[in-house]
């Protein structure tokens, strides 16, 4: 094991990455590493709340997706790891002490919100493993790494491109290519249907007012006005030629598989595009809802709409990104505006997870991309 081979050595670097694409065991990973390096006592730093409470439940002993215990890795007469998840109101600084793992947002741990960092003794993690770590060039990230100055770090992502064009820190000591893990049938196959159409109908958001230009416009337009990037979507006509053929996807994926469950997921650009997306779903006789930031625990009742799967379609405004796990997600279409390639690729991951594990060729491991595409424009950047 790469992790445990680099801190055996006799001088080893403090902080290292490891790159595993969606669906390739990144949370096992994190479950074993612990084990790998001989740590006491752990930080696992996840970047959101719902990948908090993911990971914890792969680290609890009580949780029903314990990794330890759907794995073998620990036997049922072994004590398992004692792992807190820090949430404001439910854990205090003594449930910290007295963890063996210990799971939190960055938000929670450093910063303006920080409740307890400050009462740590700077020996007392002596790993910390970060979850999306292509993040963890801020100040707060750097924060937590000088609090804890022993601490070895290993930095785990999909996408370890940061959007400044930067990598996540740390020497990259193991990766695992993508085409390996489409042969071996742990992600999905993918393939893109590009529209391209020669002409654009956009709103001008400056007043309202629809315009109609050429490929050659959109592609100029595209490079220099972030206006226009945002408008291009909000048309009713571009809007429509993206879904009638996500929809059309779908039904050729779901009749092919002879899986209904199978769902689209598209991105927005924003809180009224969701809406609007949803509705033009729902006109076409699909069962769709949309989540966004500004829903708060509205947007629970989604997630369980998504996950009895009462839903064909979900729509968001990049809230299901990093992390997120629902394998029947097998058409991404793309209705927002990308600012750079990492994080259209974090989108795109979404519907890569695998149904049927280790089955390459099994119909139900098939995903489509459906996105416009303007001559040699790269896929639309949010």
């Amino acid at each position: 094991m790469r992790i445990s081979e680099h801190f055996g050595q006799a001088e080893p670097t403090r902080e290292v990455g490891i790159v595993l694409p969606v669906g390739c065991g990144k949370s096992g990973l994190i479950a074993i590493s612990s084990y790998a390096t001989g740590a006491q006592r752990v930080l696992v730093i996840a970047p959101g709340t719902r990948i908090r409470w993911q990971l914890g439940g792969d680290l609890r002993a009580n949780s029903a997706t314990n990794f330890y215990n759907r794995f073998g890795v620990i036997s049922r007469d072994q004590a398992f790891p004692e792992t807190t998840i820090v949430e404001s109101g439910r854990v205090n600084l003594d449930d910290i002490r007295h963890a063996d793992i210990v799971v939190a947002n960055i938000q929670q741990i450093a910063g303006d919100e920080n409740r307890w960092l400050d009462a740590l003794e700077a020996d007392f993690f002596d790993l910390i493993l970060v979850d999306e770590a292509h993040h963890n060039t801020a100040a707060s990230w750097q924060q937590v790494k000088q609090r804890f100055p022993a601490a070895r770090i290993v930095n785990f992502s999909a996408t370890p491109s940061r959007a400044d064009g930067g990598l996540m820190e740390g020497e990259i000591i193991y990766s695992f290519p993508v085409l390996r893990a489409i042969e071996a049938g742990y992600v999905k196959r993918l393939r893109a249907k590009m529209l391209q159409p020669t002409e654009l109908r956009y709103v001008d958001r400056t007043d309202g007012q629809e315009r109609l230009i050429n490929a050659d416009e959109v592609r100029r337009l595209g490079e220099t006005d972030v206006e226009f990037r945002r408008g291009i979507v909000m048309s009713e006509e571009t809007l429509a030629s993206i879904i009638d053929q996500s929809i059309a996807e779908l039904r050729r994926l779901r009749e092919e598989a002879g899986e209904p469950r199978l769902k689209i997921i598209a991105s927005a650009v924003n809180y009224d595009h969701c809406i609007q997306i949803t509705e033009a779903f729902r006109a076409r006789g699909l069962r769709a809802n949309y989540v966004h930031s500004r829903e708060g625990q509205a947007n629970d009742r989604v997630f369980l709409q998504l996950e009895n799967h009462e839903l064909d379609a979900i729509v968001q405004a990049r809230m299901l990104g990093e992390g997120f796990d629902h394998p029947y997600l097998a058409v991404a279409m793309v209705g927002s505006i990308f600012a750079n390639l990492s994080l259209f690729v974090q989108f795109v991951g979404r519907i890569m997870r695998a149904i049927e594990q280790n089955q390459p060729g099994h119909p139900t491991n098939q995903g489509v991309v459906v996105f416009p595409r303007w001559r040699e424009c790269s896929p639309p950047l949010e």
